[in-house]
């Protein structure tokens, strides 16, 4: 009998061992932040490559430097711009999927302290398997266009 429960419980370590690390299968570039004047939000954008066979789902996401970050959607309709927060993102299998000006992004409020140009912020990225990718923003002037102009 014990035997037979020492051998379920290896089983389900494993099970659960393999599934809580989606974010080994995600790889994070060209992360950006654009910094606004004051107390305005900021934006964040990123590029999400996922390897793996499966849609993967960011459920939440939180940034040390900001009090609340967001998973926002940019879009227009009727030549009427719109934001709508999200509740998650799909990362589909084997493909790159952008947060971009104009599209998804991070709205990030409520700095803890002032973040200016060429400062490095965390950002982290919750997925559904409750696994964790923290990924490291570069702050860029209002103007900016990305990453590195």
């Amino acid at each position: 009998m014990k035997t037979r429960l020492i051998v379920a419980l290896a089983g389900l370590t494993l099970c659960f061992g393999a599934q809580a690390n989606d974010a080994a299968s995600v790889h994070a570039t060209n992360a950006w932040i654009r910094v606004l004047p004051g107390t305005l939000p900021a934006g964040g954008y990123v590029d999400f490559a996922n390897d793996s066979d499966h849609t993967l789902k960011i459920v939440d996401t939180d940034s040390p430097a900001y009090g609340h970050a967001m998973l926002h959607r940019s879009s227009t309709d009727g030549g009427m711009g719109r934001m709508e927060m999200l509740k998650s993102v799909d990362l589909p299998a084997k493909s790159t999927t952008k947060f971009a000006p104009g599209g998804y992004h991070v709205m990030l409020m409520d700095a803890g302290k002032p973040v200016k140009a060429g400062d490095t912020v965390v950002v982290n990225f919750h997925l559904a398997d409750g696994s964790v990718l923290p990924v490291n923003f570069v702050a860029r002037p209002a103007n900016a266009n990305g990453p590195k102009d």
